[in-house]
């Protein structure tokens, strides 16, 4: 299953400055594992040591927020769109 990955301006050295990727993953834990082994280095960005996304990272299947759905393993349709935001924080 093929999906679009958008990648935030952070995150763009690893994909050559792509803001949009192509990888397959029927899961979000499948399209995190397929943009790592396309684009090595966004693990460690994206999930912590035990493997849940980090604190201050958003992972959106369409405009759902995963957190509210089934987290990693929220089913991700073919050809949907997933989006990585990192959280901004000030003030």
């Amino acid at each position: 299953m093929s999906v679009i990955v958008r990648v935030p301006t952070t995150l763009r050295t690893l994909t050559a400055g792509e803001s949009e990727v192509s990888v397959e993953g029927s899961s979000v834990a499948a399209v995190l594992d397929s943009l790592e082994s396309s684009h090595p280095g966004f693990r460690e960005r994206i999930l912590d040591e035990d493997g849940n996304l980090r604190r201050f990272v958003n992972v959106f299947v369409s405009d759902d927020d995963v957190r509210f759905l089934d987290g990693l393993a929220t089913a991700v349709p073919d050809g949907e769109t997933v989006s990585i935001v990192p959280a901004v924080a000030g003030g």
